[in-house]
């Protein structure tokens, strides 16, 4: 993956010099559980960060030691933050919707958000569409090599472009349709409408690596493709209750299988068609 010297996103805050003294209303260790395993790259923060607004936040801010390793990794994300700007500009225009930039937030341990209530890195990389923000604390990095094997920088680079995904359902208004859905379907029905939203952010993900490819500062390889797919794979549903709770509950899924997940990237970097990630629609996801 070739990225360095590309133009580094200006729609960034950095709060990695900030702690915040919120509490968490986390409901025990069982909601814990869940809520990592709901928000880890992607989930709904609306409906699962709404139980945990912070009473009494105080933020204070000090200075900040930033390693070598994560100042290129910060480098690293404001690059490819910078190219989902450009590529989904092109790409929305092209199909007559306007494109609002997000903003990436880089953090540790916890944050405020106006609207998602209090992010915390143990939920893993997450987007608030209150406040039209991607949030992640790049420790994340190294569960993401530790945890679940995925390596290589691509596989940062999913993650970001997977949240991304999300703010794009925001703005072609997929996300305002499953919040709408929710009071009218039952637990396991909404699940099902939750993973096609994910595989359709998973989708995203691959037609901006299509595109960047092409038209951006990011330049990437075969290999890159392949890390993008094992990182998918690697937060699949099935697999991580496999390593959670030792056996899959397929009802319970609010992502997708391994296999779903790396398909639907791999269709979004195949096609580069937005029009071909209707996952809400897809026979197979019924």
């Amino acid at each position: 993956m070739r990225w360095k010297g590309g133009r580094q996103s200006d729609n960034f805050e950095d709060r990695r010099g900030m702690s915040s003294g919120g509490k968490l209303a986390l409901g025990g260790v069982g909601g814990i559980i869940v809520l990592i395993v709901g928000l880890l790259l992607g989930g709904d923060p609306q409906q699962m960060l709404e139980q945990l607004q912070s009473t009494g936040t105080q933020t204070t801010e000090g200075p900040v030691e930033i390693s070598a390793e994560e100042q290129e990794l910060t480098e690293l994300v404001k690059v490819v933050h910078a190219s989902t700007e450009d590529v989904w500009q092109a790409v929305l225009r092209s199909e007559g919707l306007q494109f609002r930039p997000n903003t990436l937030v880089l953090y540790r341990d916890q944050t405020p958000t106006d609207g998602c209530g209090m992010g915390a890195s143990a939920y893993g990389p997450f987007y608030c569409p209150a406040d039209e923000k991607v949030y992640i604390d790049l420790s994340f990095n190294d569960e993401l090599h530790n945890r679940f094997g995925a390596t290589g920088e691509f596989a940062m680079a999913y993650v970001l472009a997977h949240e991304v995904g999300h703010h794009i359902q925001k703005l072609t208004g997929a996300m305002d349709k499953v919040n709408a859905a929710r009071q009218q379907l039952s637990e396991v029905q909404y699940n099902k409408v939750q993973v096609m939203l994910e595989l359709q952010a998973d989708f995203y993900a691959g037609v901006w690596a299509h595109h960047a490819n092409k038209n951006s500062d990011v330049s990437l390889e075969y290999n890159d493709i392949r890390q993008g797919m094992e990182a998918a794979a690697a937060v699949g549903d099935d697999r991580l209750q496999m390593q959670s709770q030792g056996h899959v509950v397929p009802e319970a899924f609010t992502h997708g299988t391994s296999e779903q997940r790396a398909y639907w990237f791999k269709k979004g970097f195949d096609t580069g068609d937005i029009r071909q990630g209707d996952t809400f629609n897809d026979p197979s996801l019924q």
